[in-house]
């Protein structure tokens, strides 16, 4: 796994309107959260926080404990996700895109799926209160509808009446 390090930092690239965070002198992840997207705070103070350190690990270790991603895969999600939980300016729940979750088992994982009239894909919830989830993009890329789509690690936020669940109890019962 990737430490957090006190030398990381945030980058607000006008170069490529792009938040990165700086890892060390040869790696930089690039985001895909575009500038204007950015809260002001972020301009201001680039220090990767503790509260962003923090949020970090607790991502990385819960996505290494499903053992799908590699460690570079799951450190770049658990960055990414960080970046918009705390960088990102409030963003209004587009719920109309996906379809209304009409089962009765809720979803107990933060990783979840949702299905739009184009596609189902999987999304990380960063962010839940009892109204509506702030998800971001897992799949490399999703399609809202005819016109519209997410790449890998976009925001997106939805009511959470919206959220399946990946793994339900019957069906984690039935592989035990």
């Amino acid at each position: 796994m990737l430490q957090a390090s006190k030398q990381w930092k945030w980058i607000a690239c006008p170069k490529r309107n792009r938040l990165l965070v700086d890892l060390n002198q040869e790696m930089q992840l690039c985001t895909p959260y575009k500038l204007r997207q950015l809260t002001d705070s972020i301009l201001q103070h680039s220090e990767f926080s503790l509260e962003d350190a923090a949020f970090y690990q607790q991502v990385y270790q819960y996505l290494d404990s499903f053992n799908l991603w590699q460690p570079a895969e799951i450190c770049q999600i658990a960055l990414n996700a960080t970046a918009a939980k705390y960088h990102l300016k409030p963003i209004l729940a587009k719920s109309w895109f996906f379809d209304t979750y009409t089962g009765s088992e809720p979803s107990v994982e933060a990783i979840i799926k949702l299905q739009s009239r184009q596609q189902c894909g999987e999304f990380l919830i960063i962010e839940h209160n009892k109204d509506a989830s702030l998800c971001i993009c897992l799949s490399e890329h999703f399609q809202l509808d005819e016109n519209l789509s997410l790449n890998q690690f976009e925001v997106i936020k939805v009511l959470n009446n919206r959220v399946h669940p990946i793994y339900t109890q019957a069906q984690s019962s039935i592989t035990a």
